[in-house]
């Protein structure tokens, strides 16, 4: 998948697995890549939960800026609103664990944030 994500994203779906809960996504973000505190997004129902697998990310979480490690575990309730930078000079990979939605429609909200990292 890419679009708006650069690098790579690969994301399991029911049919893929066979999955009734969970959904997993697998993340390569090059250096300078992802979102860098001027907008984030949230949900309404679904938690995250980020591994960093390799590389150094920044994760904002509303206010807070909270630099991430490989081997780090980083969960996300809800309504947080959030965005993950990779400022580099490496790739990061990373694999978020979220429900399994039958539809993602109104589930996510991208938010404009007025304060920058």
């Amino acid at each position: 998948m890419l679009g708006d994500y650069p690098g790579e994203m690969r994301m399991t779906s029911y049919s893929d697995m066979g999955s009734e809960q969970v959904a997993f996504t697998w993340r390569r973000m090059p250096a300078k890549t992802g979102g860098k505190g001027s907008y984030g997004h949230r949900h309404m129902t679904q938690e995250e939960i980020y591994f960093v697998v390799s590389g150094e990310l920044e994760f904002k979480l509303e206010d807070e800026v909270i630099p991430v490690g490989a081997g780090t575990v980083v969960r996300i309730s809800p309504e947080v609103v959030r965005s993950v930078w990779n400022e580099g000079p490496e790739d990061a990979v990373l694999i978020m664990v979220s429900q399994r939605l039958e539809s993602t429609e109104g589930e996510g909200t991208v938010v404009t944030v007025r304060t920058q990292v």
